[in-house]
């Protein structure tokens, strides 16, 4: 008994600590959106730009890798940030951009 409720107790420690580090790494990634412009062409329920496509779902339809790919290379018209942003700035921005998960407005 004492062995299942100490396992039970470290489970719980160990997820909300994974969960309080994921969460301060969105907050991360939400600055890096607004430090590096994305704003100023892409929205987030409805705030920012609409030069570029609404983020708002982007968490639901992409995965990590085409993020990563999309904003490391760019498109064209969107420009490359592979050169701007530091591994763990992509890594914070991939991870907040995974936490926009709207549903499309119908």
């Amino acid at each position: 008994m004492r062995f299942s409720m100490l396992v039970l107790v470290i489970l719980m420690v160990c997820s909300s600590t994974g969960f309080a580090s994921s969460r301060s790494q969105r907050a991360l990634g939400a600055s890096v959106f607004a430090a590096s412009g994305c704003s100023h062409c892409h929205s987030i329920r409805n705030a920012g730009g609409h030069k570029g496509p609404d983020l708002s779902g982007v968490g639901r339809r992409l995965k990590n890798d085409q993020m990563r790919r999309q904003i490391t290379g760019g498109s064209r018209l969107m420009p490359p940030f592979g050169d701007t942003l530091q591994e763990t700035e992509l890594a914070d921005l991939i991870s907040y951009l995974r936490s926009c998960r709207d549903k499309a407005k119908k």
